[in-house]
């Protein structure tokens, strides 16, 4: 596979085959073969178990929720928990429509063997999708249990006027094991006998392994080594053994490689490789071209996986975002059937859409098979920064037709390579033409946190700025003349007002600091942010002041988590606007390292920083991961030009 192929990120998803194929023996061929095809529906719909674990299963695909004879409530959802607080929501869902305390549920997550196929852990779609099937569940439980009858499918679900639960604000229920550490992570799953395992990996992208002596790792004590396809690797008691066996395959590796583009000519290779040339806007009176850097996801806790095989199946404990599909990778990677293959994932450090791929399963499952022992493959810090996926660079043209009266009258906005989320522009506008182009990328990219919304958002509201200026109105104003969507005119009121918009555009400020204003909306959320910031003189570089930023997604169901999403949200933007980005030359990273590679640190948490939240109960829920991030960068890029007297065009601001 090369990198961007057969990317879909209007999808969020990475459409990619198994990483790797592993050869087939021709007993496992005959097997697979022999007795045919057999295709199994199993229904998804929402149920409750209300019987006991001795007269019922509440185990199988179908299984929602489960009330024990003690009371204790299960909820069973196919979703994951990284960091966004799903678990804590799924439970209040629950406990709420139950009427029960919420010390007595549970919530059962990403177990291919146990919960229902929710889907991928992206895209803001747990509270839209996942919370309203699990209080359904949970309404036609609770008409069951007080009428002691059959429940029937339909029962109604709480109105947002009757919550006593959800709508409050409800800390993380596993708070306690996160802070005393007795929380188990992917890193820290054992397995009795298990081994550590190392991958040999390529030199550059895009090399292909020609040749490798296996019988130099061999030599070494205690050490299992495999090749299979492009596939090689070592496993040994400690992972310090592991690695070194790997260094010994290295030296002696030979590679087939192919120049490749460096970061310096990125957005002139992606212009050059766009599979569709776009015309420009006829008539336009103002145009512009944005770019935004590859940027890496940096979790907290790189890529692990433990994989274990016992009689013909196999387990993997790992964290990733898909638990259901990377279970159908290792299918396909080991030419098994889905009975023969379970995906745990415990709660894990981090994605923000970055593990939405089981590279580091399959890599285990291989090393397990080869070891007939448990085998543990935990990235380094250089391999996640290397051989994950990135957030999509963008090359975006823009332009537009205004008028003698300050009105536009005609937008065009071309995204070349990061794709489609956030792509219409929510303003008026008589003729529009918005389109996303796929090119052929030098990086293997993917879903992020927001995605191509990011990139698409910054490079609006940076031109609807300067749109402004040559009309000579208020950035607000001439925001709010275009605007007819009263949600986004709400959280653009709320932030500026807070903000105190209107008096600070006309008080004279201290040398260097500069404001600026941005909006946006996306998966059913809206979201405005003012900030403050100030711009060094000697290297141009601004510092975040003060930001107020507004956001709504329709009935909040836990303003702690949804604070909490915000304030996560602006402090990741942050990074992306003032420093982070991928550089790499001929298929090698130049700065994969956090030396070099700089996410938001301490010192760049703003002095100020407050956070509305409007609370519409009269909308259905929506994500609250996501939306937020989209107004810091276009903000500060719009407060450096107050400073600075020149437009910013690409993120990182420069």
């Amino acid at each position: 596979m090369q990198p961007g192929d057969n990317f879909e990120p209007e999808r969020f998803e990475l459409r990619e085959g198994p990483l790797y194929h592993f050869e087939v023996d021709r007993r496992e061929f005959f097997c697979a073969l022999g007795a045919g095809v057999l295709i199994t529906c199993l229904s998804s719909d929402a149920v409750a178990q209300t019987t006991s674990p001795q007269t019922a299963n509440p185990r199988t695909i179908d299984a929602r929720i489960h009330v024990a004879d003690d009371g204790t409530v299960t909820v069973f959802s196919g979703k994951v928990e990284e960091g966004q607080g799903a678990r804590t929501e799924l439970a209040m869902a629950a406990a709420e429509e139950l009427g029960v305390p919420l010390e007595r549920v549970r919530v059962q997550l990403a177990d291919t063997s146990l919960t229902p196929d929710d889907g991928l852990t992206a895209g803001s779609r747990t509270t839209p999708g996942t919370i309203p099937a699990v209080r359904q569940a949970a309404a036609v439980a609770r008409g069951y249990l007080d009428a002691e009858r059959k429940a029937k499918t339909g029962a109604p679900v709480k109105a947002p006027a009757d919550w006593r639960l959800l709508g409050t604000g409800k800390w993380r229920t596993d708070a306690r094991d996160i802070v005393t550490g007795a929380h188990k992570y992917p890193s820290d799953v054992a397995r009795e006998g298990m081994l550590y395992g190392c991958v040999l990996r390529p030199p550059a992208y895009g090399a292909t392994l020609e040749s490798v002596d296996l019988d130099a790792a061999r030599k070494l004590a205690g050490v299992v080594a495999v090749k299979d396809g492009d596939f090689a690797g070592c496993a040994a008691r400690t992972s310090y053994a592991a690695r070194k066996a790997v260094e010994a395959l290295a030296a002696g590796a030979r590679w087939q490689t192919a120049p490749r583009s460096s970061s310096a000519t990125l957005f002139s290779d992606l212009r050059e490789k766009a599979r569709e040339k776009v015309a420009p806007l006829a008539g336009s009176t103002h145009a512009a071209t944005f770019h935004t850097a590859y940027v890496q996801h940096a979790p907290m806790e790189p890529r692990a996986a433990v994989a274990e095989w016992q009689d013909g199946k196999l387990t993997v404990w790992t964290g990733t975002s898909n638990p259901f599909s990377v279970r159908d990778a290792l299918v396909q990677a080991f030419h098994i059937t889905k009975d023969k293959v379970r995906v745990i994932v415990p709660d894990f450090g981090g994605g923000c859409g970055g593990k939405h791929t089981g590279e580091a399963a399959i890599e285990a499952a291989r090393l397990a098979k080869e070891a007939g022992k448990p085998v543990k493959v935990h990235w380094t810090r250089a391999e996640e920064f290397m051989w994950a996926y990135f957030r999509p660079a963008a090359l975006i043209d823009a332009s537009a037709v205004l008028n003698r009266d300050g009105v536009l009258e005609a937008w065009q906005f071309t995204n070349y390579n990061s794709g489609g989320a956030a792509l219409q522009t929510p303003y008026r506008i008589a003729r529009k033409q918005e389109k996303y182009v796929a090119c052929d990328a030098p990086l293997r990219q993917g879903s992020y946190r927001a995605l191509a919304s990011t990139a698409n958002n910054f490079a609006r509201e940076a031109f609807m700025d300067e749109l402004a200026a040559a009309a000579g109105r208020d950035p607000l104003d001439f925001r709010m003349a275009h605007l007819d969507n009263e949600r986004i005119r709400a959280v653009l009121t709320a932030a500026t007002e807070r903000f105190g918009w209107a008096r600070r555009r006309k008080e004279k400020r201290a040398p260097n600091r500069g404001i600026g204003v941005a909006c946006g909306m996306e998966k059913n959320s809206v979201v405005a942010a003012c900030v403050e910031i100030e711009v060094d003189p000697r290297t141009l570089t601004p510092r975040l002041l003060e930001i107020v930023e507004a956001f709504e997604c329709g009935a909040i169901l836990n303003p702690a988590n949804t604070r909490s999403q915000v304030e996560g949200c602006i402090l990741m933007g942050l990074g992306a606007a003032l420093r982070e980005e991928i550089q790499f030359e001929n298929g090698r990273l130049t700065n994969g390292r956090f030396s070099a590679y700089k996410v938001t640190r301490l010192h760049d948490v703003p002095p100020k920083m407050e956070i509305l939240l409007l609370d519409r109960r009269n909308q259905p829920s929506a994500g609250a991961g996501e939306t937020p991030i989209l107004a810091v960068g276009p903000a500060m890029a719009n407060a450096m030009f107050e400073v600075t007297g020149k437009r910013v065009r690409s993120m990182p601001l420069r």
